[in-house]
């Protein structure tokens, strides 16, 4: 078996993966992406990030759920939406991204070898396909094999009734009511875009609460949006018993409730695919979830070798990987890191949407940190009214002494885009005049800075 060699071989494909090969590229190394065909972009394009938001895209364009505040709750662009309806759009995007993704790397000189990578030793990795195998030997490796949804025994998927997130896409027809366990992230995203479809979704999750790390003003009101969806939230429950029978699927509950439905979507968790990587031949070990453990330059317990991406936790967003990527490469081959440092904004993309950067008010408050509060809402903005968002708001969280911005909450259309407006005044130390004097577009969703800038100053 013929050795190739490379001065980095990347393991996976997705953005961590794209990110640090293109990065050492840059900087003229031979670089070598090792994934399967099939794989090809990691778990992002391929049931992860891209086809979940462009799967709500497509439902809120199809159920015309945007635009009920004009033509009124029963207006529809399609009155049967079907999987067929649904998939040509998410099929097209993943088919337009996937080429991207390919010249981008091939402009750049990378090898892309298809096949599933183990390591052999430490400067080896073993890669099998079905149509051989090749030996890749690098002096530098980096892991970033990402994901895939963690099951439970007690729970048997089998893709048709009880089905994973990623397994969504290949169901035959929408279920007319839906059990949704697991409240995180990927759940309550699937549990709205379901909901918007008119699907009568029941949320299960052990927590009591959901979403812990989000402003609890913000996660007021997208439960009261998602109750208006006919939501059902079944909290601080654990699912004991699942059952398929002629009806559908049967959960029995550990507090003696027995739910009916014609589906069940399971959404506890992620598992990294670290297990499938032989680990111990490189001297390295991962936690029970597959998470390899790294030190701030994204290097593991042997020196040669770093780790990015969902294979190392939290925050696992495609947008922290890229990054996280990027800076592996620039430690490993003396580039330009950057300073970091900058706050992370956070993108859930429900319906409505959140995303938030900076400190929440519990976080503030624990810290005894004092503050003050600026809103604004969206349907006080002309842009609110333009598009018929009654419910958004963007909420500033600001020292009364130094008007220093100390966070940004946000709920509504296009939310995880005009958090980044906060960001970057954040991350320059500006303050909340900064939004008082200056002049945004008009009409914008941008202008909401503003107004709550000066909600915020009234109050002191």
């Amino acid at each position: 078996m013929d050795t190739q060699s490379f001065d980095l071989a990347v393991i996976g494909s997705g953005p961590a993966g794209q990110k640090a090969a293109i990065a050492a590229a840059k900087l003229g190394k031979k670089v070598a992406i090792i994934d399967t065909r099939q794989m090809l972009g990691g778990v992002t394009l391929h049931g992860g990030t891209l086809p979940s938001k462009t799967l709500r895209e497509a439902i809120l364009y199809l159920s015309g759920l945007r635009q009920r505040a004009f033509y009124g709750q029963e207006y529809r662009l399609k009155e049967r939406i079907t999987v067929a309806d649904l998939r040509v759009r998410v099929q097209t995007v993943i088919e337009r991204e996937i080429a991207v993704v390919t010249d981008q790397l091939q402009r750049n000189g990378i090898a892309l070898i298809h096949g599933t990578a183990r390591f052999r030793d430490p400067h080896t990795l073993d890669v099998q396909d079905g149509e051989g195998g090749a030996l890749v030997r690098a002096e530098h490796v980096l892991i970033a094999c990402g994901t895939r949804p963690a099951q439970s025994l007690a729970i048997p998927c089998d893709g048709k009734k009880i089905f994973l997130a990623d397994q969504l896409g290949g169901i035959e027809e929408l279920p007319c009511r839906l059990m949704v366990v697991g409240a995180g992230v990927v759940g309550l995203e699937f549990a709205s875009m379901l909901a918007a479809l008119e699907i009568e979704v029941t949320l299960i999750d052990q927590r009591p609460t959901i979403l812990d790390f989000v402003d609890q003003e913000i996660i007021e009101a997208l439960c009261y949006h998602l109750r208006r969806l006919g939501m059902t939230f079944r909290l601080g429950e654990n699912v004991r018993d699942v059952k398929v029978n002629g009806e559908g699927v049967v959960a029995e509950l550990e507090s003696g409730k027995r739910i009916q439905s014609d589906a069940l979507l399971y959404t506890v968790g992620r598992q990294a695919n670290s297990d499938t990587l032989s680990l111990e031949r490189a001297g390295l070990t991962a936690d029970e979830r597959g998470r390899i453990q790294v030190d701030e330059c994204y290097r593991t317990a042997v020196p040669h070798i770093y780790a990015a991406g969902d294979v190392i936790g939290f925050p696992a967003l495609a947008s922290t990987s890229m990054e996280q990527g990027r800076i592996a490469s620039c430690k490993m081959f003396d580039g330009p890191a950057g300073k970091g440092g900058a706050p992370l904004p956070y993108g859930i993309y429900t319906i409505p949407e959140i995303s938030m950067v900076g400190k929440s008010e519990r976080e503030l408050t624990d810290a005894k940190t004092p503050y003050e509060v600026g809103l604004a809402k969206y349907e006080e903005l002309a842009k609110g009214q333009i598009v018929g968002d009654q419910i958004g708001l963007l909420k500033l969280l600001f020292c009364p002494a130094t008007k220093k911005v100390l966070g940004v909450h946000v709920i509504g259309e296009g939310a995880t885009e005009i958090v980044h407006i906060g960001q970057s005044v954040m991350a320059l130390g500006g303050t909340i005049e900064y939004f008082r004097d200056t002049v945004f577009n008009y009409p914008t969703f941008a202008e909401a800075y503003k107004v709550a800038a000066l909600d915020g100053l009234n109050k002191l």
